[in-house]
């Protein structure tokens, strides 16, 4: 019988060279180093079934905590490419209405809330707000 704590030290030294070898984002070195943490209780402990455990509940830990550590944060991005939309049938002060942008109709909201926007009137997206288009009007831009 192959004493407990070889087993996980070998284990978790194959798992963390698994990771550099195969790219699975960091899982497999987490699994790893829950098997040296599972091999250090093994000193202490030394029951097969307990050890066991204890990595399945490591491993899961380890990786939930590198994913919300380890993941980069998503750039907040307008949709497209395209900046500039035309008001589909005016936007009055503080309310929203709709802009055709990229070729469909979207929800929108003038960035100032004092300013109406003219029918067919040109708007520039400034950013995105759940599903709705935060927007300038162009001669707003303009005059500056």
């Amino acid at each position: 019988m192959v004493n407990p704590t070889l087993f996980w030290i070998i284990a978790g030294g194959i798992l963390c060279f698994t990771e550099f070898v195969f790219p699975t984002a960091f899982v497999s070195f987490m699994m790893g180093i829950a098997a040296l943490l599972v091999a250090a209780v093994s000193l202490v402990l030394p029951q097969y079934t307990l050890l066991m455990g204890l990595w399945l509940i490591f491993s899961t830990g380890l990786t939930v905590l590198s994913r919300r550590f380890f993941t980069p944060k998503r750039k907040v991005s307008i949709t497209g490419d395209d900046l500039e939309a035309t008001a589909i049938g005016g936007i009055p002060a503080g309310t929203s209405g709709r802009v055709l942008y990229e070729g469909n109709s979207w929800r929108a909201k003038c960035a100032d809330e004092t300013r109406d926007i003219a029918p067919n009137e040109p708007v520039y997206v400034v950013r995105k707000q759940g599903n709705t288009l935060i927007v300038l009007p162009s001669r707003m831009l303009e005059q500056d």
